[in-house]
């Protein structure tokens, strides 16, 4: 079950990323979904590392976008100037 949790809460939170994100933006749900679950992840793992993290849920969700959205930067940055090409 948690499994199909972590699936749901990263689409929400990649979703949130592309909203945050300024440009055109062709990802797909798969795409947005991936980058909002490692988003998650390396939020997370940013603020073990800080000191700054706290299992409450709207710390959790917060550091996820935050992550979510440095990925979504970083994708378009390597992967949607070789499909301009």
């Amino acid at each position: 079950m948690s499994l199909i949790w972590t699936i749901v809460i990263g689409l929400f939170v990649g979703l949130l990323a592309r909203a945050l994100v300024p440009g055109k933006d062709e990802a797909g749900v798969v795409i947005t979904t991936a980058l909002g679950i490692s988003g998650a992840l390396i939020g997370t793992a940013i603020a073990r590392l800080t000191g700054l993290y706290n299992p409450s849920f709207a710390t959790t969700a917060a550091l996820s976008v935050f992550g979510a959205t440095i990925l979504l930067i970083a994708y378009k940055k390597i992967f949607v100037p070789l499909t301009q090409s």
